[in-house]
């Protein structure tokens, strides 16, 4: 008995190491949104090449991000950071309504390989500052989000720039995280809008 308190209290109250792979278009704001949980700041930043990889602790838990380049030519790479993956964090550039069916095409692939399979779905709905932005309802329907059967997915609207719901997203996922580690993890079928 006094172990499984333990493993509940550490789950709970102790430092938890997630890793999480942040992947989407490119020009979506994935890169800047890593360096805005990062250090807190806006950065230029160029096209990622490659990949960027930080670790962000939010609360008592310590996300390591893998923020992996989006244009279409590095996109077969992806897979290749899926292998022990907690969660997906999908960015979308909301004002970019011509590549949605593009986005939603890329995002089924990568929740369909099977290394994802078990990865709880955060999107940022990004760029919400904008005129003409998508509504995070809009994107959510785009995606084929509502499709989704026994996944737990959470969509959040975001403005990189300013940091807007970018901590409102880290903490569903933090929180979604660890129940899931401290039930053991079972199928879990639910949505969060």
């Amino acid at each position: 008995m006094g172990q499984a308190f333990r493993k509940l209290f550490d789950t709970f109250f102790g430092n938890t190491d997630m890793r999480v792979v942040m992947l989407g278009l490119d020009a979506a704001g994935k890169t800047t949104i890593l360096y805005k949980l990062h250090i807190g700041e806006v950065l230029s930043t160029v096209p990622t090449i490659g990949f960027n990889v930080e670790k962000v602790q939010y609360k008592n838990v310590i996300f390591t991000v893998w923020d992996v380049g989006g244009q279409e030519k590095l996109r077969p790479l992806w897979r290749h950071y899926f292998n022990n993956t907690d969660g997906l964090i999908y960015v979308v550039d909301s004002l970019d309504r011509e590549r949605i069916g593009r986005a939603k095409q890329e995002f089924q692939t990568i929740i369909n390989d099977p290394f994802m399979l078990n990865s709880v779905i955060l999107v940022f709905a990004n760029k919400q500052d904008l005129r003409g932005a998508m509504t995070p309802m809009e994107v959510c329907e785009g995606l084929g989000l509502f499709d989704l059967k026994n996944r737990k997915w959470h969509i959040q609207g975001t403005c990189a720039l300013k940091g807007d719901g970018l901590y409102e997203g880290l903490d569903w996922l933090a929180s979604t995280l660890k129940e899931r580690k401290a039930t053991g993890f079972s199928s879990i079928g639910a949505s969060s809008f």
